[in-house]
Order: C-alpha cells, then structure tokens, then sequence
C-alpha cells in the first residue's frame, strides 16, 4: 500500500503504447547503433525482442502480433541463436499455417539446421534436420521462390549424406566387414542417386563383391562402371577386374 501522499508510478496506470507504436519501436532498435570495430555490434536485439514480445502479450490478435513473432525470430537468426531462431520459426508456420511468409520460415529454420550442421565424418542429425524442413517446403511449397532458392542446398545435403555413408562404408571395408560395407555402398546408389557418388559405390560395392567370391556380380558391376562412366578414373581402375576375353 502507498504512503500517504506518495504518487504512483505512472507506467503502473498508464496506456500501453498501441501495437503500431511498439512495432515501430522494437525495428527502432534494431536499426540504431549497428556493427562497429572490432565487429561490436552495438543494437539493442534483446530490447527489440522484449518491444516484440509486448506486441504479442497485449494486442495477441493483431498483425502486428502475427509481424512480431516473425521480428523475433528474424532477430535471433541475425544473432546466431539458431536453436530458438528455429523455434520461433516452426511456431509461426504452424500457427499460421495460410500465412504468406510460411515458405519464408520454412526455409529460414532449415538454414539454421544447416548452419548447426557438421562435416560428413561427424553426427549428421542436423543436416537431416535440415533436409526435413527442405523437402517440406519443396513437397508443400513448389511454386514459391523459397523453393527454388532451397534446391541448391538440398542437393548439397543430400551429398553430405551421401558421403557420410560411403565414409561409414570404408570403414567397414578396411575392417574386411564386406558384407556390412556393401550394404552403405548399395544405401548409397538407392538413396543418394544422381549426387556424383555413383561411381565410386558401384566400384567399392565390386570390390566387397570380389571379397565375398561373388565374383560374377563384380565382373557385371565393373562392366556397368566402363560402359556409363566410360574415360573417368574409376573405369580406368574398373578395367583392372574385368576377365580379358579370349
């Protein structure tokens, strides 16, 4: 309880600024200051995200809330903060799954999968992840420039798979575990097809066929291997097994 003659605070009783004024508000903040030496970056992100959130806490059924939660999520992608850029992101198409900017989140939350992602010799749960969100707006999405933009990185993904398996198929193969690394060879020609990994899966695949006396189906994979990639290294190396004709 105040004291006798005590004035209260004037925020406590006072209007809250429209959703319009702090929308402005929160950009405001974003814009001041900016990256300066040494790479400070000098705005206020937290400020802004607050300024975002109040949107959304006092006036939840405006666009300007709808705007907001896309700000934050913007906001903390420009920062690196991929896990709760992602976060926000995948709300928001889910929230609003008729909304135009949807393919827009979509594939802003597979960049920050990818931007999580690790080489192919590590844990690839975040490339999955990624590819996930891509194939989704891919799948949901066709005609949305998103999509096209997205098709590069699918591929770059998906190659990244691609080879992470071969990776775990050489190391089978020099544990002389040949049926386990046929099986990462042939997982690669009928899940990564088309990614320039073909060649090389056919000719290791030959090679563990070879070690496992399934000698007439090598001498079938390395004549495939002369016939379509005829003048390139592995057909050279693939010419070694073929049986010489009579």
């Amino acid at each position: 309880m105040a004291c006798a003659g005590s004035t209260p605070d004037a925020e406590e009783f006072g209007e809250v600024p429209s959703a319009e004024e702090l929308y402005a508000e929160g950009n405001a903040k974003l814009e001041e200051g900016g990256i300066h030496f040494w790479f400070i970056d000098t705005r206020d992100h937290q400020g802004a995200i607050n300024t975002f959130q109040d949107i959304i806490d006092n006036y939840p059924y405006s666009d300007y809330a709808t705007l907001a939660e896309l700000r934050i999520a913007d906001t903390y992608y420009e920062q690196e903060l991929w896990e709760e850029a992602v976060s926000y992101y995948r709300d928001f198409s889910e929230l609003h799954p008729d909304h135009e900017k949807v393919p827009y989140t979509i594939l802003r939350a597979a960049l920050a999968y990818y931007h999580q992602s690790r080489p192919a010799n590590r844990d690839q749960t975040a490339t999955r992840q990624a590819l996930g969100q891509l194939e989704r707006l891919r799948s949901n999405y066709p005609q949305a420039a998103e999509s096209e933009e997205a098709d590069e990185l699918w591929r770059v993904l998906r190659t990244r798979l691609g080879t992470s398996v071969m990776n775990i198929g050489d190391f089978y193969m020099e544990r002389s575990e040949y049926r386990s690394a046929a099986d990462r060879f042939r997982s690669v020609l009928n899940e990564y097809p088309g990614l320039g990994l073909d060649a090389k899966a056919l000719f290791k695949l030959g090679l563990c066929y070879r070690e496992m006396n399934l000698n007439d189906e090598a001498a079938r994979i390395f004549q495939v291997i002369m016939e379509n990639y005829d003048g390139s290294e592995v057909a050279a190396a693939a010419q070694d097994y073929i049986p010489a004709s009579n």
